[in-house]
C-alpha cells in the first residue's frame, strides 16, 4: 500500500525487499495504523514524503534470514522496533538507541533516508531490531507492542513510588496505555482526562479511577480533591499541545513532575512561572528503549490489555478506505490492524 502522493494510497506490485547479512526478511501478518501515519498521510508531518511504504506497528512470520544471522530461522513469529538504530554512535553505546545520531523509523521518508514500512506483504528489518513472539500471542496483539512499548518507556522515564497518584492528560491508544502501565508500575489514584467521554469510560475500563472532561470539569481543582488538597504526584501529557500541557502542569503538587509523550504540535506555550516556583520536573520521552521484551511479556500474561482498543482488522485492499475513516476522525475508531 504505497503513499504515492498525500491523501492518495494505493495497492501496488514491488519487488520483494532485498534482505541483507544482518537482516530478516518477514512476512507481515498485522501492521497498525498509527496516528502518525494518518498525519503521514495528509502530508501535515514533514515525515512522509511520497513515495513511501508506510507502517511501523507491526507483526509477522520470518520468510528468510541473512547470511550473517544464527539465532533466528524463517518460521519463527517476530514483532519489531520501529526505530531502526545504527549501533554503533555515542547514544547506541550507551544504551540509548532511541537517541541514536543515525535514527531511522521504519515508513518514514524524510529529505536524509527513505524507510519502506511494514504495509505490504513482506519488510525487511535489522535482526538487532526484532524480538521473538510466543506462540501463544496473537499477531494483531503483537503489531500493538510499538504503541505499548512507547507508554512502557514513558512510565520507566518517570519517577513514581509506590502509591504515587497520577494523572494522565489524553485517552488515546497512547493514553490508555499509559494508564495501564502506570497502574503495573505501582500507582494508586489515576485520573484519566479527556475531551471524549467514550475515551474516559475505556480508561476506566483498563484502570482508571477518575475520568475528567475539560470540556465541563475544573480538572485541576477535582484532582485536588482527590489527592488531599495537594495535586498529583505525577502527570503524562500524552497529547502534545498547550492546552493539555497546561491542564497537566495545574494537577501537579509541588515538587510533582510531568512526562511529555505527545507531540501532536512542534511548538507550545509552556507556563514557566509554576514550572520554576513549583519546582517541577519535565521529563521527555521518545518512542521506547529496549523494552520490547517486558512489552511481549505484559501481553502475554494479559497484565497489559490491547484487544478494548482494537476497533477493526481490514486486509491491505481495505487500508485506503480506513485511512480515509481515520482522518475523518470518525466517532469510536480507535486503533485499526491491517492484514496483508
Amino acid at each position: 500500500m504505497l503513499l504515492k502522493e498525500y491523501k492518495k494510497l494505493e495497492l501496488v506490485d514491488m519487488p520483494v525487499p532485498e534482505c541483507g547479512p544482518e537482516d530478516l526478511l518477514v512476512r507481515v501478518k498485522a501492521c497498525g495504523i498509527c496516528g502518525s501515519d494518518v498525519h503521514g498521510w495528509d502530508g501535515s508531518t514533514g515525515r512522509r514524503l511520497p513515495p513511501i511504504v508506510m507502517g511501523h506497528e507491526a507483526a509477522g512470520v520470518v520468510e528468510a534470514v541473512g547470511s550473517a544471522v544464527t539465532d533466528v530461522r524463517p518460521g519463527d513469529r517476530v514483532t519489531f522496533d520501529s526505530t531502526v538504530s545504527c549501533g554503533k554512535c555515542f547514544f547506541c553505546q550507551k544504551g540509548r538507541i532511541n537517541l541514536c545520531d543515525n535514527r531511522q523509523v521504519l515508513g518514514v521518508s524524510t529529505p536524509e533516508f527513505r524507510r519502506h514500512g511494514a504495509f505490504a506483504e513482506y519488510v525487511t528489518v535489522p535482526r538487532r531490531i526484532s524480538y521473538k513472539l510466543p506462540d501463544g500471542l496473537a499477531f494483531e496483539h503483537a503489531a500493538m507492542i510499538e504503541a505499548v512499548s512507547v507508554a512502557v518507556h514513558a512510565v520507566n522515564r518517570t519517577p513514581i513510588s509506590l502509591g504515587d497518584s497520577a494523572v494522565i492528560v489524553g485517552s488515546g491508544m497512547i493514553g490508555l496505555l499509559v494508564v495501564q502501565a502506570a497502574r503495573i508500575a505501582g500507582c494508586g489514584t489515576i485520573v484519566a482526562v479527556d475531551l471524549e467521554d467514550n475515551k474516559l469510560d475505556l480508561a476506566k475500563q483498563l484502570g482508571a479511577d477518575i475520568g475528567l472532561n475539560p470540556s465541563r470539569d475544573d480538572v485541576p481543582e477535582l484532582v485536588k480533591k482527590a489527592t488531599g488538597g495537594r495535586g498529583a504526584d505525577i502527570a503524562f501529557d500524552v497529547v502534545g499541545a498547550t492546552a493539555p500541557i497546561k491542564t497537566a502542569m495545574a494537577s501537579i503538587r509541588k515538587g510533582g513532575s510531568l512526562t511529555l509523550v505527545g507531540n501532536i504540535t512542534p511548538n507550545v506555550e509552556l507556563p514557566l512561572q509554576p514550572a520554576v516556583t513549583r519546582e517541577i520536573t519535565l521529563y521527555g520521552s521518545c518512542a521506547s528503549n529496549g523494552e520490547y521484551p517486558e512489552c511481549i511479556d505484559l501481553l502475554a500474561r494479559g497484565a497489559i490489555k490491547v484487544d478494548p482498543i482494537i476497533s477493526a482488522k481490514a486486509p491491505l485492499d481495505d487500508g485506503p478506505e480506513w485511512f480515509r475513516r481515520l482522518y475523518s476522525k470518525e466517532p469510536n475508531l480507535m486503533k485499526v490492524i491491517i492484514q496483508p
